[in-house]
């Protein structure tokens, strides 16, 4: 017989997991790159995650948009792939299971904005990846 579900906390029922890997606003992009192998190394599904940053597009992010705007978010609409986009764009993503946040910016007003918007978009997990003190500021803000 199946357990009943728990319904003591509501509010977390749905919130996403924060996992914050420490990086320099520099090194933000490599860690996000090394947290999406390990997801994927674990057997977490390409089309589960989307990676966003706050600063400087993703090279692959420059590259597709380079083909246009219409075949880039063609892939994202087929999600059969880690996706790349800038944080910007999230509310224009598909909720996808992890959402890896490369913090490869100073955080001002609109990453703050930007990373709970990210936190929406996550299913069960959220990585964030830069200056663990100033994302928990950012986040725990509730802007």
């Amino acid at each position: 017989t199946a357990r009943p579900a728990r319904r003591d906390r509501p509010e977390n029922r749905s919130a996403a997991q924060l996992q914050l890997i420490p990086a320099p606003a520099g090194g933000a992009l490599d860690a996000a790159e090394e947290a999406v192998d390990l997801l994927l190394d674990s057997g977490r599904a390409p089309g589960d995650i989307l990676v966003l940053t706050t600063g400087e597009q993703h090279p692959w992010a420059v590259h597709e948009l380079s083909f246009g705007e219409s075949a880039y978010w063609a892939q994202h609409d087929a999600g059969d792939d880690v996706f790349f986009a800038h944080v910007s764009h999230a509310g224009r993503c598909d909720r996808r299971s992890v959402v890896v946040v490369a913090v490869n910016s100073g955080i001002d007003e609109a990453t703050a904005r930007a990373l709970a918007v990210a936190r929406e978009r996550a299913g069960a997990l959220l990585i964030a990846c830069g200056d663990p003190q100033k994302i928990n500021a950012a986040l725990g803000a509730g802007v």
